[in-house]
């Protein structure tokens, strides 16, 4: 049913520019979602720069915790854009207030992550309209020196291997150019 586009790749790399693109090509209605919590001013910059730059008829749902009630706000023949999957993961793992979270903190916490995301999801593969995801691939650098860097370069990995698992379609953005990633191997 739902037609589900991953957009990856790093910071500043283009991510937000090229789903925003896909979702303008599609010719329908835009719901964004947003996970970004604003919290000073270089945020708030942030998120106005974002808004400029998209159609002053898309909606915007802020996401909060839930990201699969957020999903079902959008109506079904809408256009779904979700930005991003990174901040939201950082959102939740903040919201531990644990600098050093240790695998017992950590095991429920994925359990959590990995139930609330495939019930997204859920709703996503049964929307009848298209779902761009965006997220930040942080994988690819130094192993962070500290454990709550670790643990969300390891919990966004895993998630995004989700999320790349339902997607159709998988783009990593380089340099501002979207290279097509080949379907998942299992």
């Amino acid at each position: 049913m739902g037609d589900l586009t991953l957009i990856t790749g790093g910071a500043r790399s283009g991510k937000s520019a090229f789903a925003e693109h896909l979702a303008t090509q599609a010719a329908l209605p835009v719901t964004y979602i947003a996970t970004l919590d604003p919290l000073d001013d270089e945020m708030r910059d942030r998120v106005a720069r974002h808004r400029a730059r998209r159609p002053a008829s898309w909606r915007t749902v802020e996401a909060g915790a839930d990201l699969a009630a957020a999903a079902c706000e959008v109506p079904d023949a809408e256009m779904l854009l979700l930005d991003c999957v990174a901040v939201w993961i950082s959102n939740r793992l903040l919201a531990l207030r644990d600098d050093e979270p240790t695998p017992a903190v950590l095991a429920p916490f994925e359990e959590t992550l990995t139930r609330d995301v495939a019930a997204f999801l859920d709703v996503v593969s049964a929307r009848r309209g298209p779902s761009i995801v965006v997220t930040n691939e942080v994988g690819d650098g130094v192993v962070p020196p500290y454990a709550l860097g670790r643990a969300y370069r390891d919990l966004l990995g895993r998630v995004n291997q989700q999320v790349s698992r339902a997607a159709e379609r998988a783009y990593l953005i380089v340099a501002g150019r979207p290279l097509e990633l080949p379907p998942p191997f299992c």
